[in-house]
């Protein structure tokens, strides 16, 4: 799995392609609607995206369906996300590729919304099976032809798809999904600093910079009637002072910008 896929995502990539494809890694990346990838001219991961792409066209036709790779993208969806994620037509379509593709895929299906418990498991569930055809739905809802029941496939009726794992094993999964991405996040203690303010605050408007500043500037002057040479010590040691002072601030504050925009991004 991609090492930019979080870890609840990757578990949960993990249970749709060996779903999809009956697969496991890597031999799941390879596979093509009905498994007929050994038709291919070449493996299908080291063909690039617009080859594959190009292939497709025919595929329906020949094999039945268009899915392509463990997340058996379809031909209209592979197109979509080249051009919402500005791919390149010569990226190869290598494991690593088809796992952030796919967890792309969850995002636009509420997976960020599921973590932080903005739509429910039967929700999320019900997204998912919009998605993967061999996802059923958690619960009674209308589905892509017709009213169907919990168990039942999304499209079902179309004569082609059907759920081929029970909503049990998806519920299941599901609360591991949650349980491993909320334990990704790390429980951070409040730092103790001498600096109470918020240190998302430019260094300009920083009462700690500003404080040192002004004291470089007065201690010389309160020390003017001294000698030179304890006047000069005095100021060479202030001066350093401020300097570390305002280094540190901007270090701690760069740390802790980093931390939050992390935070922001998995949340």
């Amino acid at each position: 799995m991609d090492r930019t896929v979080p870890a609840g995502a990757a578990l949960l990539l993990a249970f749709v392609y060996e779903t999809e494809t009956s697969r496991r890694p890597p031999e799941c990346y390879e596979v093509i609607y009905a498994h007929r990838q050994n038709r291919l001219p070449k493996p299908l991961t080291r063909m690039t995206v617009d080859e594959v792409i190009a292939a497709q066209r025919t595929w329906s036709r020949h094999h039945g369906s268009s899915a392509a790779g463990a997340p058996q993208f379809i031909r209209k969806t592979l197109m979509g996300l080249k051009e919402e994620l500005g791919l390149r037509g010569t990226q190869v379509f290598d494991g690593d590729l088809q796992d952030r593709l796919a967890y792309h895929l969850l995002i636009r299906r509420g997976y960020h919304q599921f973590i932080n418990g903005e739509i429910s498991r039967t929700e999320f569930g019900r997204r998912l099976s919009g998605e993967w055809a061999s996802f059923p739905v958690l619960a009674d809802t209308r589905g892509a032809h017709r009213h169907i029941l919990r168990g039942q496939s999304y499209f079902a009726g179309d004569s082609l798809n059907k759920a081929l794992v029970s909503p049990e094993n998806v519920e299941a999964v599901l609360d591991q999904v949650l349980a491993a991405a909320r334990n990704e996040l790390p429980v951070v203690e409040k730092p103790v600093l001498e600096d109470p303010e918020h240190l998302d605050k430019p260094l300009t408007k920083s009462k700690t910079v500003w404080q040192w500043a002004i004291t470089s500037i007065i201690v010389p002057v309160l020390a003017v009637f001294d000698d030179w040479r304890v006047q000069l010590a005095i100021v060479l040691i202030v001066a350093g002072f401020a300097v570390y002072a305002i280094k540190r601030r901007r270090d701690i504050a760069k740390v802790y910008r980093s931390m939050k925009a992390e935070m922001e991004g998995r949340a």
